[in-house]
């Protein structure tokens, strides 16, 4: 290739960065939003502007961190321009693709791990190369890869996940000893003190060993801040510890919401400082390569010295990376998936898991829930019942709204990012690219590990979650390796042609994860309207509940719907698809039961009288369910496996089944979400009209089977089928004579005569 073309590739690794920026924000989001929506310390609205200023403030702070991408993993004296800016290209379009595919699914990645791996792959690559096109002995592939840096920033890497969950848990109990979760009443005697040591901590890992990657500071300047350290930190722990006592006792305030808040924009600031070299890093470094190359007199030889030296990063280059930060942060819709990815797992109380349990969580519940009664049988007991007194969650007392109700209280999301900002500032002031979402999700898993929130109902749905997303970073890594590997081999080879087959591939991936992303927020939103408040009106819960019964029988209308037709053609695409939305009405039912549950405790605290039909709610809707998934299991399985296809005859019979299912469950929804019941004499004809139907079919089938027209297989699926049409038909039914005895008449459009 040609001078001009690396031109163009310079101008695509800049647009890259941008894109990059876009990406990795939304990944990255989570990492200082967490705490602080989880714990509503503030309006939704005041948290990202403080989330927003502490980026553009972090962005200064992030010079040193630049170094990594030019020389942190590779030694770039022994690559010419063109090699280089093949490495940087082939990272850049890994990076965009591997992010996107983790935002889609919700899942926080690690974006410094990404970058790490895709340097390794695509230097790998360009080193092999090299090394094969070598007539005679020459260098090693070690002496390529910077191994020390590059085995020292792994090292931190990994030795980070095990740090920030043993940190995050060790300050929670400590913390929680301290205040109890009746915080409140101590707050006023150890509040200012223990808010003093907070804005302390934060302050010297951000201020102190973060100052000299400050873009903005000359030497003289940080010297001064490494000399006077102590002094400033004793300046600062005095001056907060006396405004937090002025706001507990004159203003009467909640010192720990704006401690979170600080806390908020010093990780926010931590976050930017560490990661921007994730996101424009390798951007800079090629634009770099690229200018050092044009100043000399053989461009497209000449090795890159320069690189190996310290090159001092421009503020208003930092600023701008901030600014698109900020944009992405306020209008990026994945960004608000994976935060309550992370937010899910470390919440107090029950709720929707999003995860169910494995092998592997139920056998590390169990160990530690061992360890836990040996530790416990060993330990005098009125240690155990202090420790258990001030570690125990108290019992809710209040009636808050499922939408106000916090998933945790302040003081376990100020320690989640007191604890977060220190261990990652740390690491900035070392140089080391510390994954952010590691720290960050490691402690809050540590904080509500030790805040109990991991308890009987819950450990193992919360253990799945984060090993699944502990696998996930795992399989960031290798995917980065191999994926970057392969990208440096195609642009190398095949030049303009392949990195043209490269661009093209990544807009269809991204385009196709849009898609799938916009799938599971329309997933998301219908799940999320059968989650029932906490209301104090008992006619009011149970209107709900009949309206989200409603919408279920819409649901599994549809999918029947789309069963039938779909096994009468033998469309296995369109089962599979069906055999997905299994599992979202099964939550769907688990969430509705929940609400039941809610509503019968309310009826126990207004000592009202439980209706018997109310229960059997319960029984019904879990045989609907299970109708339908089994009908619909069944189908996917006969076709998948290619079994014979339904005969002509049981198409017919079924079409007829079909149509009289399909219209029963109508009718009920209609009456149901209308509350207007018509006719209910007729629905029940109907489904006596059905069982006589089924009766008749199966006759005919049991002709089938004796002149042997229907094989074992297709006679099981057919009477298994019509088996299940009518005990749905049943149970809707029955629904439809819980509503009409759950409603007084004057409650009704139309009464059932």
């Amino acid at each position: 290739m040609g001078i001009e073309v690396y031109y163009v590739i310079v101008g695509m690794l800049i647009l890259f960065a941008i894109f990059d920026l876009m990406v990795g924000v939304t990944n990255d989001a989570v990492n200082f939003l967490n705490s602080s929506i989880g714990s509503k310390a503030a309006p939704f609205l005041t948290i990202m502007i403080i989330a927003s200023l502490g980026i553009l403030a972090g962005v200064t702070f992030s010079g040193g961190m630049m170094e990594v991408a030019r020389k942190g993993i590779f030694h770039p004296e022994f690559f010419t321009m063109p090699e280089l800016l093949t490495i940087f290209l082939a990272v850049m379009i890994t990076d965009i693709l591997l992010l996107d595919l983790f935002n889609t699914h919700g899942l926080p990645t690690s974006t410094t791990v990404s970058i790490v791996f895709e340097l390794l792959g695509a230097a790998v690559a360009l080193s092999l190369i090299k090394i094969l096109a070598q007539s005679n002995g020459g260098l090693a592939l070690w002496d390529y890869i910077n191994t020390a840096k590059a085995m020292a920033i792994v090292g931190g890497i990994l030795l980070s996940i095990v740090v920030a969950f043993a940190s995050g848990a060790l300050m929670q109990l400590i913390s929680r000893l301290i205040f109890t979760f009746d915080y409140k009443k101590r707050l006023n005697r150890y509040g200012a003190v223990w808010g003093g040591v907070a804005m302390t901590a934060i302050t010297f890992f951000i201020l102190v060993k973060g100052s000299k990657g400050a873009t903005f500071m000359d030497a003289e300047t940080v010297a001064w801040i490494k000399g006077n350290s102590l002094t400033i930190m004793a300046g600062i722990f005095v001056v907060s510890a006396v405004i937090f006592q002025v706001l507990l006792s004159v203003f009467k305030i909640n010192i720990l919401k704006p401690i979170v808040l600080v806390g908020t924009f010093a990780l926010a600031m931590a976050f930017a400082a560490n990661d921007l070299v994730n996101f424009i890093g390798v951007p800079l470094a090629g634009l770099n390569a690229f200018q050092s190359a044009i100043a000399s007199a053989d461009p497209m030889n000449v090795t890159m010295d320069a690189l190996s030296k310290k090159v001092q990063s421009q503020t208003f280059i930092m600023l701008i990376a901030g600014a698109i930060m900020v944009i992405t942060l306020w209008v990026s819709r994945k960004a608000r998936t994976v935060t309550e990815t992370e937010i899910s797992l470390g919440q107090q109380d029950e709720g929707m898991e999003r995860f169910e349990s494995v092998w592997l969580s139920r056998r590390i519940v169990n160990l530690f829930d061992s360890l836990f009664h040996s530790v416990k049988d060993i330990t005098p007991p009125k240690v155990r019942e202090a420790v258990a007194k001030r570690v125990t969650p108290m019992a809710e007392t209040t009636h808050v709204s499922h939408k106000e109700k916090p998933s945790f209280d302040l003081v376990r999301a100020s320690v989640n990012l007191m604890v977060a900002s220190a261990v990652v500032s740390f690491a900035t002031s070392l140089k080391l690219p510390l994954s952010t979402t590691y720290v960050t999700f490691m402690v809050a898993m540590g904080t509500s590990f030790s805040d109990q929130a991991w308890g009987r109902e819950s450990a193992v749905f919360r253990v799945t979650g984060v090993l699944t997303v502990i696998g996930g970073w795992f399989m960031t890594a290798f995917i980065a390796f191999v994926a970057a590997f392969i990208a440096a081999n195609i642009i190398y080879h095949f030049n303009v042609i392949g990195i043209v087959g490269l661009m093209i591939f990544v807009g269809i991936m991204i385009w196709k994860n849009k898609k799938k992303h916009e799938g599971h927020e329309k997933t998301k939103e219908e799940i999320t309207i059968f989650h029932l408040k906490k209301v104090e009106n008992f006619q009011e819960s149970v209107s709900d509940t009949f309206d989200h019964l409603a919408h279920q029988l819409k649901g599994i209308r549809k999918s029947f719907d789309a069963t039938f037709t779909a096994l009468f053609e033998e469309d296995l695409e369109t089962l599979r698809e069906e055999r997905k939305r299994v599992k979202q009405f099964q939550m769907s039912t688990n969430i509705i039961i929940a609400n039941i549950f809610k509503v019968l405790r309310l009826l126990q605290r207004e000592d009202n009288k439980v209706s018997y039909n109310y229960y059997q709610i319960i029984r019904r809707l879990q045989k609907l369910s299970d109708g339908h998934r089994d009908t619909v299991i069944r189908s996917t399985m006969h076709v998948a496996n290619r079994h014979k296809g339904l005969l002509d005859v049981q198409v017919d019979e079924l079409k007829e089944i079909k149509k009289v299912i399909l219209y029963i469950l109508h009718q009920v929804e209609m009456a149901l979400s209308q509350k207007d019941i018509v006719d209910c004499h007729h629905i029940g004809a109907q489904f006596h009209y059905l069982r006589e139907l089924v009766d008749d079919f199966n006759a005919n089938q049991i002709e089938r089977i004796r002149n042997e027209s229907s094989k074992t297989r297709l006679s099981i699926m057919f009477y298994a089928i019509s088996g299940n049409c009518v005990m749905m038909a049943k149970q809707t039914v029955k629904l439809l004579e819980i509503f009409n005895e759950a409603f007084p008449l004057d409650d009704r459009k139309k009464a059932c005569k």
